[in-house]
């Protein structure tokens, strides 16, 4: 990094990412933008104020809510040229048995180089936690977490079968993840019928619950038994008490509940204060699969139908070219390039943008939320031309201030 201290910086920023001063009042524009110049001194904001025609788009260092930086990179060795769930499983696990230090190394540098120069601030990577590649890739990434401090937020997750947490071995590694400052997860998948989920759910809440660290589960990620794992996690939570957080990542299947059963379910994850990260790439790509058919349904999280039960939503790009998506970068420019249109969220309106800035703040329990004011982080990311239609066309070209200092390629 070079530059100065202290900057300042004329440009758009959408209207729910600036906190005006009291006092100062400014209409919404049709497109959502506001001109602004913000200042800087000592990597810090110092005002956020109103001006007339500023050019170009800025936005704060943003969020990868859901990534695997283990098994980044991977596709070429490791392909699944099927696109299937199954594919990606057993290609997945060859992977696996291949790992080695000096390769997830490799790998998670180079994604957190490109997460740097593309403007990411924190990322939450899930790590395959059993097996023979678990204690290297545990190892690199805890050595990776404190080398990138202070320039990207790294939250590890243990990722495992949810069964695991209720063994001697599980109870192990839920101490050594407490200790990294680690979050418990693990994959549920459907159907998961009976009482044998429930009964590892609650063993793995209680043992997060001892050890004070967050919950962030694989949860029905699939295109049928709709809601099945979410369900179960439900009826969990009606018979003890959590205080951690808990997250369900994908909750892909939830779509499939018509709109009555929705609602109900999404007002009982809002009680419980269950949050979700929707992963529209990976889920796109991989679920709805029907031999040489186009699907006509690609199951995806509800965003907008949770956010309107008040189930804080945010959307992640999850895979970065492995066997499970052969795209991806952790760049947050492309992810709402591609995401947008998926999901169809309008990033111009407050609830387009939040899964992408605040929401996902939010659901990493960050200190900061996004949000431009005095006092924040002098954080940003700034496109110098154009505005929604060259960001959701392409990735542009960006400029990105990290603690009030410009990032050098």
């Amino acid at each position: 990094m070079s530059g100065q201290a202290a900057g300042s910086l004329r440009s758009r920023c959408p209207v729910s990412l600036v906190d005006w001063p009291a006092g100062v009042a400014a209409e919404r524009p049709a497109d959502g933008l506001l001109s602004v110049e913000l200042r800087w001194l000592e990597g810090r904001i110092t005002s956020v104020l109103p001006v007339a025609d500023a050019q170009g788009l800025v936005l704060p260092r943003l969020v990868e809510p859901h990534a695997h930086l283990d098994k980044a990179f991977s596709w070429s060795d490791f392909p699944n040229p099927t696109g299937t769930y199954a594919g990606a499983m057993d290609a997945n696990m060859r992977e696996h048995r291949t790992r080695t230090a000096e390769r997830v190394h490799e790998r998670s540098e180079r994604a957190l180089a490109l997460a740097w120069r593309h403007g990411l601030r924190a990322i939450r990577s899930h790590i395959d936690s059993l097996g023979p590649g678990a204690a290297c890739s545990w190892e690199v990434l805890t050595s990776a977490r404190q080398r990138w401090k202070g320039r990207i937020d790294l939250q590890l997750v243990a990722l495992v079968p949810i069964a695991h947490w209720s063994t001697p071995e599980g109870e192990h590694l839920a101490s050594q993840v407490a200790a990294a400052g680690g979050v418990i997860g693990g994959v549920i998948e459907p159907p998961c019928r009976g009482r044998a989920p429930r009964q590892a759910l609650r063993r793995l809440l209680a043992l997060a619950e001892r050890h004070g660290c967050p919950v962030d589960l694989h949860i029905d990620e699939a295109s049928e038994h709709p809601a099945a794992g979410v369900r179960q996690l439900l009826r969990v939570l009606r018979t003890m008490t959590v205080s951690v957080p808990i997250t369900c990542s994908h909750a892909s299947s939830l779509s499939l509940l018509n709109p009555a059963s929705l609602r109900r379910l999404g007002v009982q994850m809002a009680e419980h204060q269950l949050r979700v990260v929707a992963l529209p790439l990976t889920n796109g790509w991989l679920l709805g699969r029907r031999g040489q058919a186009t699907p006509l349904q690609r199951p995806l999280a509800p965003i907008r139908q949770l956010r309107d039960c008040g189930v804080c939503v945010a959307v992640g790009g999850d895979n970065v070219q492995d066997p499970w998506f052969p795209g991806g970068n952790l760049d947050p420019l492309a992810l709402m390039a591609m995401g947008v249109p998926l999901a169809q969220l309008a990033p111009w309106d407050d609830e387009g943008m939040a899964p992408f800035s605040m929401d996902a703040a939010r659901l990493l329990d960050l200190a900061w939320d996004g949000v431009f004011r005095p006092g924040a982080p002098a954080d940003l990311i700034h496109v110098p031309t154009g505005g929604w239609p060259e960001l959701l066309s392409a990735p542009p070209q960006r400029q990105v201030l990290a603690g009030g200092v410009w990032v050098q390629d």
